[in-house]
């Protein structure tokens, strides 16, 4: 009798370890399970984040090509609005001389229409 208690003891203990080796199996499956779907959600914002970075440089990269173009772009506007401000200033110097030019020459007409006047007085 006490043979079988011992045996029925150490059958309910063993029955009790495996019961036990299965929880601690499920629990480390489970453990497992979570960690990855932890890091697969933090690798998401990571690769998320990655690829903004990306998106970020190429676009700071476009915009500088495009500020050098604008840069480019206004140097040579500048240089010609001065070209045409100085052909601008050109067409005024000579619009002055031949203002001069012309008070001169009514200038000679109107003397020599006087000398001609007096001559024939």
């Amino acid at each position: 009798m006490l043979t079988s208690l011992v045996k029925e003891h150490h059958a309910k203990q063993s029955a009790r370890k495996e019961k036990q080796e299965a929880k601690r199996k499920e629990a480390i499956a489970a453990a497992n399970d979570l960690t990855q779907a932890l890091v697969e959600h933090l690798n998401l914002g990571v690769a998320q984040a990655y690829l903004n970075q990306k998106k970020i440089e190429e676009e700071v990269k476009q915009l500088h090509f495009n500020m050098a173009q604008f840069s480019k772009q206004t140097h040579q506007w500048v240089t010609l609005v001065d070209s045409f401000n100085g052909a601008l200033k050109q067409i005024g110097d000579l619009e002055n001389w031949s203002r001069i030019i012309e008070k001169d020459m009514t200038f000679i007409a109107e003397s020599l229409e006087h000398a001609y006047k007096g001559l024939q007085e």
